[in-house]
């Protein structure tokens, strides 16, 4: 097993990733971090703990440490769930120490030698950890996971892009009270409501998605074009997506390069990799958070009502996917996953 610490252990994607660990075949929690506040506390009576399942046993007795390499102790790789208003300096520190960080913060996404990897859509941008190396002069690496919006979104575009191609995308969001964090909004504003505005989503969106879906070094070559909005759903982004295509296309064309997808953690047979990175609705009225949300252990996107846009040369659909598992914690340790069958982790 592959002793691995947690920062940012007690917020809500924390939380997620101590979910997904607790009976990893690969990985153990050997350590959780937080805020210097946290330190020195047992991680049951620090995490304020929203998800259905109890705290796995495991870890409830953890003490909790701070997010320094001296305190997380001996474990080779790290999952970040810290805020990005304080994970930049803090992952390069662990990194500067030969740790292996997987991060779910902003903070290092954009950089040039860090790669955003959403496995099935671009594995190959891991060896971007070979250039980083070599310009930082560290043994340790920095690997994001999307934005969760993004995360959504580009599992969805993938087969497009290669069966048909791209001009470009406008997407419209409805995204999940989770997504803000706990507490996050305030009942008095979601309440009877839906908040137009989150801030800097639709730019991560927008560069992000071009990244993910480029080849190393070159954003993708298409315009991307997004809307991001806050409502009253718990759990999972729901994202109103219009793709004009280089190709002229039928609908069941499309279904059926959806349907088939597949990606490099399906072959490898990954643990935390769902059977099928997107499932296809027919019914005129799913996909639906409430209902779809948990397929695949949250890991699949489920994509409906795909039809012709009459605007665009291309398709529209909805695609949904849970945000704290596939758009957030799922994800980084699927990355994990597939570091360690590429031999980046012993």
């Amino acid at each position: 097993m592959i002793e691995v610490g947690i920062l940012g252990a007690t917020g809500l994607v924390g939380q997620r990733f101590v979910e997904i660990l607790v009976n990893h075949p690969w990985f153990k929690i050997a350590s959780v971090a937080a805020s210097e506040r946290s330190a020195n506390k047992k991680y049951a009576s620090l995490a304020k703990w929203r998800l259905n399942s109890p705290v796995p046993e495991s870890v409830a007795e953890l003490m909790v440490v701070t997010p320094e390499p001296k305190k997380v102790g001996d474990v080779s790789l790290v999952f970040s769930a810290l805020p990005s208003s304080v994970a930049g300096p803090i992952e390069e520190r662990f990194a500067k120490d030969g740790y292996i960080v997987v991060s779910n913060a902003a903070s290092h996404r954009m950089e040039a030698d860090v790669p955003i990897l959403n496995p099935e859509a671009n594995s190959n941008h891991i060896q971007l950890i070979e250039e980083q190396r070599r310009r930082r002069g560290w043994d340790g690496a920095i690997l994001t996971n999307p934005n969760c919006t993004t995360a959504i979104l580009t599992l969805s575009l993938k087969p497009l892009m290669d069966r048909f191609g791209i001009t470009r995308v406008i997407v419209s969001t409805m995204q999940a009270l989770s997504g803000a964090g706990y507490p996050g909004v305030a009942s008095l504003d979601i309440v009877d409501n839906v908040i137009p505005f989150i801030a800097r989503e639709e730019e991560k969106v927008e560069t992000e998605t071009r990244k993910i879906l480029g080849n190393i070094g070159t954003p993708a070559e298409f315009k991307v074009s997004a809307s991001c909005h806050r409502v009253a759903t718990l759990d999972g982004h729901l994202e109103a997506v219009f793709v004009e295509l280089k190709e002229r296309v039928e609908v069941e064309d499309v279904i059926e390069a959806m349907k088939k997808f597949k990606g490099e953690p399906q072959e490898l047979n990954l643990p935390t990799a769902p059977k099928f990175p997107l499932i296809v609705r027919l019914e005129q009225d799913r996909p639906q958070p409430r209902y779809d949300r948990m397929e695949e252990r949250g890991m699949s996107v489920v994509v409906g009502r795909v039809r012709k846009d009459p605007a665009l040369n291309g398709v529209k659909y909805l695609a949904l996917g849970h945000n704290t598992i596939r758009g957030a914690a799922g994800c980084a340790v699927l990355i994990a996953e597939l570091l360690k069958v590429k031999g980046y982790l012993s």
